[in-house]
C-alpha cells in the first residue's frame, strides 16, 4: 500500500488537471452576471470533497454559497479548520491576458488562469493532502474541517455572519489559512501579522450640471480642482499621513523584527526595477519592507469626474470623486481612523462645494504569536515539503475574515502561503507555479501529521 507521500507524488498530474477543471469555472463574486458560475463552483467543490471522503454541506446565503466539510474520525486528536475561498476577481482588462483568463494554460512551469493562486490552487493543496491520507491510510492524523466561501473578494459578509451563528459547528484547535504568498521563490514564509483596512469614498459636488468652462469657469468652484487640492494634503513632505491622530496607536516594530527583516534577501534596487518606477517612495525612516508590512498607509485607489472620453470637452464638472483605502497596523482601530479621516477631509473642504462621504468597509489588523506549537508544526511542515526552513514575515494586505475567525472561535491561526509575490493577484496573467503546488500538497500533509503529534 502506498504512503500518503507516495500517493501525492504519483498523482501530481491528475491534481493539476483537477485544479484546471475548477479554474475553468468563472466564479467572479462581485458581478451579478456571474452568479450562476459562482454557484456552479460551489457545487463542484461540494462533489469533489464528497468524493475525497468528507461529509459535506452547502449553505445558501443571500449572496453566494458556503461549502462546509468535515472528517471527524480521529478521536482524541486535535481538529484543524482549513479556510479558503473559491471566488475570484474580475478578469479585466481582458486584452492584457496572454491567454484566456478562464482557459488554464501551462507555460514556464506555471498554470495561468484567474484564481490559480488566489485562492483555488492554494486551498486545493490542502484538499489533496487530505485525500492522500484518506485514500492510503483510510484516516487522517487529525480531525479536519473545511470552510470555503464565495465572497472573499467582496468582503466575506455572509461568512462573517455564518461564523458568529455557527461557532459550535466550526469549533477547532487551529485555523489554517493559505491565501498569501511565500517571501520569494524558494523562500516559504509563515505570516504572523496582517494589516487592517478602512475604505471610503469622497465625492465633491458643485453646480447642478456640467458647465461650459468658458462661459462659467472662474465664477464657480470646480469640484475636480477642489478634490485635487484636498487629496494633495493627505501626506506631508516626509511621506506621513496628515490625518490627525493617525499614528497615535501604531505599535512600533520590535527590534528582533527589524533585525530579522533586514537579514532577508531583499534588494531595494531590484524591487524598484521590478515595479518599473524611477524611485521608491514612502514614509521617511523606514525600509520598503517595513513600509509594506508594519506601517499604516493612505492611498487613492481611483479618481473620477468630468469628461473621461477621447479628445477634449471643455467643462466645469458638476462633481468629482475618489475612492480611498487606508491600511492599518496593530493597535489601530478602524472606527477611530475612519472618523478621523472624515473629520480631516471635511476640515479641508471649502464651503463653495458640497461634500459627501461613504465608508465602504473596515477590518482591524491582526497580530498573531510568532512562537508556539502550531508555528513549530507549520515550520517543520514547510521544511519537509519545500526542503527549506521558512521565514517569519508580515503581510501588507488584509484578510478580514481571519480576524473574525480568531475573535469568535478563540482559535490560533497558521497563515502559510504557497503562492509567489509575482503571481499577479488581481491582475492579468495570474499564475501558480506547478512545482510549488506539488510542494504545497506535501507541506499540508506534513502539517496534518505534525498537528496530530506524529
Amino acid at each position: 500500500m502506498k504512503t500518503p507521500v507516495e500517493y501525492i507524488n504519483s498523482n501530481g498530474e491528475r491534481f493539476v488537471q483537477e485544479l484546471a477543471d475548477m479554474l475553468r469555472i468563472e466564479s467572479v463574486s462581485t458581478d451579478p452576471a456571474y452568479r450562476d458560475e459562482v454557484a456552479r463552483c460551489a457545487g463542484y467543490i461540494h462533489r469533489h470533497l464528497e468524493k475525497v471522503g468528507f461529509k459535506v454541506q452547502t449553505f445558501e446565503t443571500k449572496r453566494h454559497p458556503i461549502v462546509y466539510a468535515e472528517w471527524l474520525g480521529a478521536k482524541g486528536r486535535p481538529t484543524a479548520l482549513i479556510y479558503g475561498h473559491y471566488d475570484v476577481q474580475p478578469p479585466d482588462p481582458l486584452e492584457l491576458w496572454r491567454t484566456g483568463p478562464f482557459e488554464p494554460t501551462m507555460a514556464d512551469g506555471n498554470i495561468y488562469a484567474r484564481g490559480a493562486s488566489d485562492d483555488k490552487g492554494q486551498f486545493l493543496a490542502h484538499v489533496k493532502a487530505a485525500e492522500a491520507y484518506l485514500k492510503t491510510a483510510g484516516q487522517l492524523p487529525v480531525n479536519v474541517k473545511f470552510i470555503l466561501e464565495g465572497e472573499e473578494e467582496v468582503g466575506s459578509g455572509s461568512l462573517a455572519q455564518f461564523i458568529k451563528s455557527h461557532t459550535d459547528l466550526l469549533r477547532a484547535d487551529v485555523l489554517i489559512v493559505s491565501d498569501s504568498s511565500q517571501f520569494e521563490a524558494g523562500i516559504p514564509a509563515i505570516t504572523y501579522a496582517l494589516r487592517g483596512i478602512v475604505a471610503a469614498e469622497v465625492v465633491v459636488r458643485g453646480p447642478n450640471q456640467d458647465l461650459h468652462s468658458g462661459g462659467f469657469g472662474g465664477s464657480v468652484a470646480n469640484p475636480a480642482n477642489v478634490l485635487a487640492k484636498i487629496i494633495s494634503q493627505f501626506h506631508d513632505e516626509h511621506g506621513r499621513v496628515t490625518v490627525p491622530g493617525f499614528y497615535d496607536d501604531v505599535l512600533p516594530l520590535a527590534e528582533w523584527e527589524r533585525e530579522a527583516w533586514s537579514a532577508l534577501p531583499f534588494d531595494e534596487e531590484e524591487y524598484r526595477q521590478f515595479l518599473g518606477v524611477k524611485e521608491l517612495y514612502g514614509e521617511e525612516g523606514f525600509s520598503s519592507l517595513e513600509r509594506r508590512w508594519a506601517r499604516p498607509t493612505l492611498d487613492v485607489n481611483g479618481i473620477y469626474g468630468g469628461y473621461m472620453g477621447e479628445g477634449s470637452k471643455t467643462i466645469v464638472p458638476s462633481s468629482a470623486g475618489a475612492k480611498i483605502s487606508m491600511r492599518l497596523v496593530p493597535n489601530q482601530d478602524p472606527e477611530r481612523i475612519g472618523r478621523s479621516f472624515e473629520e480631516h477631509v471635511r476640515a479641508l473642504c471649502p464651503s463653495t462645494v458640497e461634500l459627501m462621504m461613504t465608508k465602504a468597509h473596515g477590518s482591524p489588523p491582526l497580530l498573531l504569536p510568532s512562537e508556539g506549537p502550531t508555528m513549530d508544526a507549520a515550520a517543520e511542515a514547510y521544511r519537509k515539503g519545500f526542503g527549506v526552513k521558512p521565514v517569519l514575515i508580515r503581510q501588507g494586505g488584509s484578510i478580514p475574515i481571519v480576524t473574525t475567525f480568531v475573535e469568535h472561535l478563540k482559535v490560533p491561526a497558521i497563515l502559510m502561503g504557497f503562492g509567489r509575490p509575482d503571481d499577479n493577484l488581481h491582475s492579468p496573467n495570474e499564475k501558480l507555479n506547478l512545482e510549488d503546488f506539488h510542494k504545497a500538497i506535501l507541506a499540508s500533509a506534513y502539517l496534518l501529521e505534525g498537528l496530530g503529534g506524529a
